[in-house]
């Protein structure tokens, strides 16, 4: 089961992410605040393969999360600082939720650069993810572009 949270409205990662999970036996919780929910067009291209479930409070589901894949709320998607403030701090992922409302061996993944959503004090726990996943995606795409100039050999 996985957790998506924070903007989901606006985050490439999370698209690509849910639309790549339909292939996967999988339950997702979306965790947004309203006017940062996934968009609609994204669901509807999930649907019927992946099991997914809409809510806006972090602590009450992190109990049924195995990875929590967190996004940082992004300023430039905003009109207006005002309409920012109001949901940048939304969801803060920190050693205290992690241990009270967690599973013991979550896993918490970002795609960078994060503010202020993962607290540094969750970096030197096992369950941080996002420091490997970046390294990991320097591979990924050395064979993305390998594949795209025809130079993968099998």
């Amino acid at each position: 089961t996985i957790g998506m949270v924070g903007d989901l409205k606006n985050g490439r990662t999370v698209h690509s992410l849910l639309k790549a999970l339909r292939h996967y036996d999988v339950k997702v919780y979306c965790i947004a605040p309203d006017i940062l929910k996934m968009k609609e067009e994204v669901l509807e291209a999930v649907k019927g393969k992946v099991e997914v479930i809409e809510v806006s409070d972090l602590a009450e589901n992190m109990p049924h999360l195995d990875v929590v894949y967190m996004t940082r709320v992004q300023r430039e998607r905003f009109a207006s600082q005002e309409e920012y403030d109001k949901v940048k701090d939304s969801y803060v992922m920190d050693r205290k939720m992690i241990e009270e409302h967690g599973k013991k061996d979550v896993v918490i993944m970002h795609p960078l650069p994060r503010i202020n959503e993962i607290s540094t004090d969750v970096d030197n726990m096992p369950n941080a993810w996002y420091f490997r996943q970046v390294g990991h995606g320097i591979y990924a795409r050395m064979a993305i572009i390998a594949l795209a100039l025809g130079l993968w050999k099998d």
